[in-house]
């Protein structure tokens, strides 16, 4: 967005988006939520957009901001240079300009015309980038999960606090109507005291044959797709969307679905961390190279609440009917809710509501933010909250016990073994940056 000449030359590019935002809406309704009239499409004020990471998440998101009048996709990353065509045609067939292309996002940062990023690479690159975006002055899309480790989530949050950076992550159902009308009927006393929440999700997903290490594929950056991660020979069992299922590079199935619906469960009990959590399960289905379980339970205690979390990866049948959700009971209902809309069961009114619209709308709630310069729907506490649930539940998991975790302190209780998993260490010069 070029600067216009009434703007004064020490006006930061961040502070004229937000009071361009801010003179518009309180012309229209006085502070109201901006949209994407005519005045938004003006090309002289468009937010400019890097995206990085663009295999699959990445691209879909890159393609409905270019579809935004207001947005311009500037420059796309990624370090397998075999995505570049089909992802800078994505963009090119929804607005005017060619993104530029980069292997090294670094060089998104250095430009000062580039207001916000995207960040949809592996969970292991999160924090490391997030941070570096808010101190090179963007905005900050995050996919879920925000972080990699608990301690790396608490460096988000401070940073986004720190250095004024609306950051969003990738909890759609933060933005979703239908999502937001399941929240306020569990909290409007329509079924009862609601103290059980139970989150799931039973989906068929390919087992991996074990395969040997290989040469890294041409046109892939492979010490940069490693970053902070440790040195290891490429395989492609651990590389494009596998990277899931190493403990190295992501956080398992709670961490990839389970942040989702854990998420709508934390949001409808209006609870934060849990004193306990215990976790059970394994490979039992998938034998070979995954380091994380096809299939788990996990039981998050609160004081006066409780959630549970189940997946397995190896069966299309689900709880409730549903292959994945979220069910609140209540004592004069049961209110189950997922992406197709929401229903209560056992309740004298019929309570219901369809599908609403998720992605486009979260997108939309994150540029008019950088605009207004107010919190996000799924702003980074949220998102290091719902993350952290998954975090603990892989800890309990790997160390096949319950532990007790103290909110305040963002540590486990006397627990010396779990507390070393709070973090982990980072290669060379990929360290987590200071806040």
């Amino acid at each position: 967005m070029k600067s216009r000449p009434s703007v004064p030359s020490d006006l930061s590019r961040r502070q004229f988006l937000g009071h361009s935002a801010r003179n518009a809406a309180g012309a229209a309704a006085g502070m109201v939520v901006l949209s994407t009239t005519a005045a938004l499409a003006d090309r002289s004020n468009q937010v400019r957009v890097g995206v990085i990471g663009v295999r699959n998440q990445g691209k879909n998101l890159a393609e409905r901001l270019a579809r935004f009048p207001d947005v311009e996709v500037a420059a796309l990353c990624d370090v397998d240079s075999s995505l570049q065509p089909a992802a800078m045609k994505a963009v090119a067939e929804h607005q005017e300009s060619t993104p530029t292309w980069h292997g090294d996002f670094r060089r998104i940062l250095d430009d000062p015309s580039i207001d916000a990023v995207v960040i949809a690479t592996p969970d292991h690159w999160h924090a490391v980038m997030g941070i570096l975006a808010c101190q090179a002055g963007k905005d900050v899309y995050l996919e879920k999960p925000v972080s990699h480790t608990v301690d790396e989530g608490t460096r988000l949050v401070a940073a986004a606090r720190k250095y004024d950076c609306v950051m969003q992550t990738g909890l759609q159902q933060r933005s979703g109507a239908h999502f937001q009308s399941a929240i306020e009927t569990v909290r409007s006393g329509k079924l009862g005291r609601v103290n059980l929440a139970r989150a799931w999700i039973a989906n068929l997903r390919q087992p991996m044959k074990p395969k040997r290490d290989e040469p890294v594929p041409a046109g892939v950056d492979y010490d940069m797709w490693l970053g902070p991660a440790q040195d290891r020979p490429f395989n492609v069992n651990r590389f494009h969307h596998q990277w899931h299922w190493f403990q190295d590079y992501g956080t398992g199935e709670l961490g990839n679905w389970g942040v989702h619906l854990l998420d709508v469960a934390r949001w409808g009990l209006d609870v934060g961390l849990p004193e306990r959590v215990s976790a059970s399960g394994g490979n039992y289905v998938f034998q070979g190279d995954l380091e994380m379980p096809d299939t788990m339970l996990a039981t998050f205690s609160y004081p006066e609440h409780t959630i549970t979390w189940e997946h397995r990866l190896w069966s299309n049948h689900g709880v409730e009917g549903r292959g994945s959700g979220v069910a609140f009971h209540g004592e004069k209902g049961t209110l189950v809710v997922d992406r197709s809309g929401w229903k209560v069961y056992d309740s004298k009114e019929r309570l219901t509501a369809d599908a609403s619209e998720l992605p486009n709308s979260h997108l939309r709630n994150f540029i008019d933010s950088i605009r207004t310069r107010q919190r996000p729907n799924a702003d980074i506490e949220v998102g290091h909250a719902s993350t952290t649930l998954c975090h603990l539940g892989n800890i309990a998991w790997r160390l096949g016990r319950e532990v007790r975790f103290d909110e305040q302190s963002q540590s486990f209780v006397q627990d010396e073994d779990a507390n070393a998993l709070l973090t982990k260490n980072y290669r060379g010069e990929w360290a987590l940056p200071t806040v």
